[in-house]
C-alpha cells in the first residue's frame, strides 16, 4: 500500500506542475461510489457550484470508482496532501476521528428530521472540526439513508432469525458489535468481494442502504431485505488541511459555501435513488420485509452501554443528541 501511495503522490505533483501556467487552482476528489450512485452527483454538484461561485479560480477534478485506492488509501493521501478532497462514511472515519464513532451507535436517530437537526447543526458542525488534529477537516455530511440486512435464503423478521448466520459487515467495531449482540457473526470482509461470497455461500447475507443493495448487485443474490433500518451512518465530505490551509480566506468560504450546496442536492438525490432501487430490487422477485423494529431496537441496546463505558467522555454528546 505505501508503494501505491508514493505513486500517487508523484503523479499529482507531477499533473500539479504541468497545471502551474494556469491562473487556476485544482483540487483532486476521490470517492469509490460509481458514477450512477447519488455521492457522484452530489459531488458534481459540488463542482458546479464551486466554479461558478470561484468564476473558474477553484477547479475540481473528480476520481470517482475507487480509481485511487479504499476509503482508508485515499484518507492517507489527504493526510500527506496529495488528494484534496474526499467522501467517506462516517465509519471509515472513525478509525482516524474517534468521535465519529458516534454516528454508528444503533438506533440513535429517532428518524430522519432528528438525523439532519443534529448532523446540521451544533453537534454535527463539531464532530466535523474533531478531524482537524488528524489533518482531516470536515466540510459537510452526505445522506447514506439507513443500513438494513439482506440474505440469500433466510428471512431475517425478528432478531431471533440472525442466530447462526455469517452476516458481512464494514472493518468497524460498532458494526461489528451490533451484528454480534443481535445473534449473528459479524464478518467483516471488503466490499468488493461480497458479491461472490453471498453467491458461494461465504456469508449469509450483509446489511446496507437500498441504493448501495441494488448498485452493487446484491440483489441479484439475496432474497429477502429485511428493513429494520438499524443504523443511520453519514457519508462525509472532508478535505485535507495540508490542502485547506492552502486557500484563501476567500477560496475557503468559496469551498464551503459549494460543499453545503451539494449536501442539500445529494439528498434529493439520494430520496429519489432509495425510491428508484426498491422499485429495482421488488421487480427482481426481492421479497421486502417490514419488521418490527422495536424488537431489534431493544437487542442491540447493550451496543450503546458497552460504547459509553469504553468512551465515557463521549457520553455528553450522545446524550445531547437524544435530547
Amino acid at each position: 500500500m505505501k508503494c501505491k501511495l508514493i505513486f500517487i503522490a508523484v503523479f499529482f505533483v507531477s499533473i500539479t506542475s504541468c497545471e502551474k501556467g494556469d491562473s487556476s487552482k485544482v483540487l483532486y476528489l476521490a470517492h469509490n461510489s460509481s458514477q450512477t450512485h447519488p455521492v457522484h452527483k452530489g459531488v458534481l454538484k459540488f463542482q458546479e457550484v464551486l466554479a461558478k461561485k470561484s468564476r473558474g479560480k477553484l477547479v475540481l477534478k473528480i476520481f470517482p470508482d475507487g480509481q485511487l485506492g479504499s476509503e482508508r488509501e485515499v484518507l492517507e493521501l489527504l493526510q500527506i496532501g496529495s488528494v484534496a478532497i474526499t467522501k467517506v462514511s462516517a465509519a471509515s472515519l472513525s478509525n482516524f476521528v474517534p468521535e465519529y464513532h458516534i454516528l454508528g451507535i444503533p438506533y440513535l436517530f429517532k428518524d430522519k428530521d432528528h438525523k439532519f437537526s443534529v448532523l446540521e447543526g451544533e453537534i454535527g458542525k463539531s464532530i466535523l472540526q474533531k478531524g482537524e488534529k488528524f489533518w482531516l477537516r470536515g466540510l459537510c455530511y452526505y445522506d447514506a439513508g439507513s443500513r438494513s440486512f439482506y440474505t440469500s435464503n433466510k428471512a431475517i423478521r425478528t432478531p431471533d432469525d440472525l442466530k447462526g448466520l455469517k452476516i458481512r459487515v464494514m472493518n468497524n467495531q460498532m458494526a461489528i458489535n451490533m451484528v454480534n449482540a443481535l445473534g449473528g457473526s459479524a464478518t467483516p470482509m471488503a466490499y468488493g468481494e461480497l458479491y461472490t461470497a453471498i453467491q458461494q455461500g461465504v456469508v449469509d447475507g450483509a446489511e446496507n442502504n437500498p441504493p448501495s443493495f441494488v448498485s452493487s448487485n446484491h440483489y441479484e443474490v439475496s432474497k429477502y431485505y429485511t428493513l429494520d433500518q438499524h443504523s443511520s451512518v453519514p457519508d462525509v465530505l472532508l478535505i485535507g488541511t495540508k490542502y485547506w490551509n492552502k486557500l484563501s480566506s476567500q477560496e475557503k468560504i468559496w469551498v464551503q459555501e459549494a460543499a453545503n450546496e451539494s449536501s442539500q442536492a445529494q439528498k434529493q438525490f439520494w430520496n429519489e435513488s432509495v425510491e428508484e432501487s426498491m422499485v429495482k430490487a421488488k421487480k427482481a422477485g426481492v421479497e421486502i420485509i417490514i419488521p418490527e423494529k422495536s424488537l431489534f431496537q431493544e437487542q442491540s441496546k447493550s451496543v450503546l452501554e458497552t460504547f459509553q463505558k469504553e468512551h465515557p467522555g463521549m457520553r455528553d454528546v450522545i446524550n445531547k443528541i437524544k435530547k
